[in-house]
């Protein structure tokens, strides 16, 4: 409880006047159990703000509670700004994103790496909703660095006055398998991961809505050659 309260102290500045704040009720270890010790629950927002046509900042943060005693067990944050100085509508994207977490059993800590990414990025509206498309050079900051590409893709479009709407991104990107330690040190190559997180979002009244994110990876979570999908069931408060 005292990890959430320290949480909520945090976020609240951002809270304030952030589009979304979420909270999500995860079932993959119901869905599956092999692969996953628990069920849990996640606080999730995302802030947009523009800039007239200069640019955009954007950041998503995650909090599981996945820890002992539903306590904070994982923390992710994804910060982005795009900006430019010229008349095409291509803007450069600066963005930043890490974490940490606790794994268990046995309770040891351990980071999210650092990664660094920068890309053209190109927004646009089609057919009532609105989109962006970005391809960017990463570096990600593990004991072997890793350079590579990462392809991100936004969307949002609302439905019937927005009483449902229909919103996510999806990320693709490159990390080396050596990654600078033990468990790594004979492996060569790069690994092509693939992380979504579609919703769908159904008004129930002024900026309340129910829904669902569905979690998907493939190389994210675990290197097997599986695609994991984890579909939540969630409430969200949206702020105008």
């Amino acid at each position: 409880m005292k990890h959430l309260i320290l949480l909520s102290a945090l976020l609240l500045p951002l809270m304030l006047s952030a589009q979304t704040l979420q909270l999500h009720f995860d079932p993959r270890h119901t869905l599956d159990p092999k692969r996953n010790p628990q069920n849990f629950p996640t606080i999730y927002f995302e802030y947009y703000k523009a800039k007239d046509t200069s640019g955009a900042f954007f950041i998503k943060s995650e909090a599981d509670l996945q820890g002992a005693d539903h306590n904070m067990g994982k923390f992710f944050t994804q910060i982005s700004q795009s900006f430019k100085f010229w008349k095409p509508k291509v803007y450069i994207q600066l963005q930043y994103s890490g974490g940490m977490g606790i794994a268990e059993p046995g309770s040891y800590g351990y980071y999210i790496t650092n990664a660094f990414s920068a890309g053209p990025v190109y927004p646009f509206q089609w057919k009532g909703g609105w989109f962006s498309t970005a391809l960017s050079y990463t570096f990600n900051a593990f004991k072997k660095p890793s350079n590579d590409f990462l392809y991100s893709f936004y969307w949002g479009h609302g439905f019937w006055n927005y009483k449902v709407e229909f919103s996510g991104d999806i990320e693709l990107y490159s990390l080396n398998k050596n990654i600078g330690d033990a468990y790594t040190a004979d492996l060569h190559g790069k690994r092509l991961s693939f992380f979504g997180e579609p919703q769908v979002w159904f008004k129930i009244h002024n900026g309340f809505s129910l829904g669902s994110k569905i979690n998907m990876y493939w190389h994210v979570i675990t290197t097997d050659d599986v695609l994991q999908v984890y579909p939540t069931i969630a409430a969200r408060f949206k702020f105008n």
